[in-house]
């Protein structure tokens, strides 16, 4: 007799980016603590960077509810640079070096600086990286305090999984949580890609989440082969 499937609603399931939401490891702790006392008494401008998918995003509003920043993303930046800068406090997310001429992102630096304000800046790569040709872009981005986060280690993926299942209602087994760290991307995002599948797949088939339901979603969300439940 075939089991009946029921049709997952999809329903939004919105991002957490609140302090409490926000799970610690050796990896962002002092990215954290940094932000969390940032400006006081550092440099105006500060450049968070890291690898996708580590929590910049995260931390970016976490600095924002702290501080009231407005949140920009690079790509839309382009349309303020003409003018005043957008915001004193101001952050701008997913910037890559050579996307923005270095006049106009001196101008930017310049503008929320005479504003008395605070600039950070997230990026995969480190200001140093950047090989801006303007020396006084130069001469700012080394004065810009460096905000580093790693991408997250085995112990901050475990945290980060056991929460989101949490967050959804779902009871796991230890084995099944094992199984997703062995093989998975080293991400917080594919965490929570992962997650999500798993939530629809459980939801369709009306089951708990088991090992081999983890191992096909595997092979799905990540392109890769799906592991026997033997292994």
């Amino acid at each position: 007799m075939r089991v009946p499937t029921q049709i997952p609603l999809t329903l939004p399931h919105a991002p957490q980016y609140g302090r409490d939401e926000f799970i610690v490891g050796d990896s962002n702790a002092a990215a954290l603590r940094l932000l969390e006392s940032w400006p006081d008494g550092s440099s105006p401008l500060a450049v968070l960077s890291g690898p996708p998918g580590a929590g910049k995003t995260h931390l970016v509003h976490i600095w924002a509810g702290r501080t009231g920043a407005g949140i920009l993303a690079a790509d839309d930046l382009a349309p303020n640079l003409s003018g005043p800068a957008p915001a004193a406090v101001l952050a701008v997310e997913d910037f890559r070096p050579g996307s923005i001429p270095d006049g106009p992102l001196f101008h930017l630096i310049n503008g929320v600086v005479e504003q008395g304000g605070a600039l950070l800046l997230t990026s995969r790569h480190p200001a140093e990286d950047w090989r801006a040709e303007l020396p006084d872009l130069r001469s700012r981005l080394r004065m810009a305090t460096p905000v580093t986060i790693g991408a997250p280690d085995e112990e901050l993926l475990r945290k980060a999984l056991v929460k989101l299942f949490a967050d959804r209602q779902l009871v796991v087994e230890k084995t099944v949580i094992d199984y997703l760290l062995l093989r998975m991307e080293r991400s917080l995002a594919s965490a929570v890609a992962l997650v999500e599948a798993l939530d629809r797949e459980a939801l369709a088939a009306g089951r708990a989440i088991t090992r081999p339901m983890a191992s096909r979603i595997l092979a799905e969300e990540q392109g890769w082969e799906a592991f026997s439940d033997r292994q």
